[in-house]
């Protein structure tokens, strides 16, 4: 096998439609765009979604549904994520800035505690949000929850 020798596999490529190279062509005259109208001129562009005249699909399909605007989303972090990182790392005070670190939110996201899984460690723990069951935890455990206002 040479680098000369080496070529596409059968049926790989195609030859491209040469349009609007002479009646003998058999696709001269009108270069395959039909007679007359918008789309047989040059420059012709369809709208987005144009389907022909029929309906499009986003006027056929209902609207539904509600985006709340004033939606506040949080990152969970569970009290179990927070007791392997006092584990992990033998503290007694955990931030935001900590569970960034340890890769559980993102340093934009607003962080809410939840209460899934159990806790031994006395930690404070400071958030953007905690529920009720984790911070009844944390507070059996001996620990502290400080919210960020």
């Amino acid at each position: 096998m040479k680098l000369e020798n080496l070529t596409p596999a059968k049926g790989a490529t195609k030859k491209s439609k040469r349009i609007g190279r002479g009646e003998g062509s058999g696709k001269g005259g009108t270069a395959t765009r039909g007679t007359k109208g918008a789309q047989a001129r040059a420059g012709y562009e369809h709208k987005i979604g144009f389907e022909g005249g029929q309906m499009p699909i986003q006027r056929r399909l209902p609207k539904f549904g509600f985006k709340n605007p004033t939606r506040v989303e949080y990152k969970a972090v569970n009290v179990a994520a927070i007791q392997a990182l006092a584990e992990a790392y033998s503290v007694s005070e955990i931030s935001n800035e900590d569970l960034i670190r340890a890769g559980l939110a993102s340093k934009n996201d607003l962080i809410k505690v939840l209460g899934n899984g159990d806790i031994t460690s006395a930690v404070t723990v400071t958030a953007n949000a905690f529920s009720k069951s984790a911070v009844s935890k944390i507070e059996a455990a001996g620990g502290k929850t400080i919210v960020i206002e």
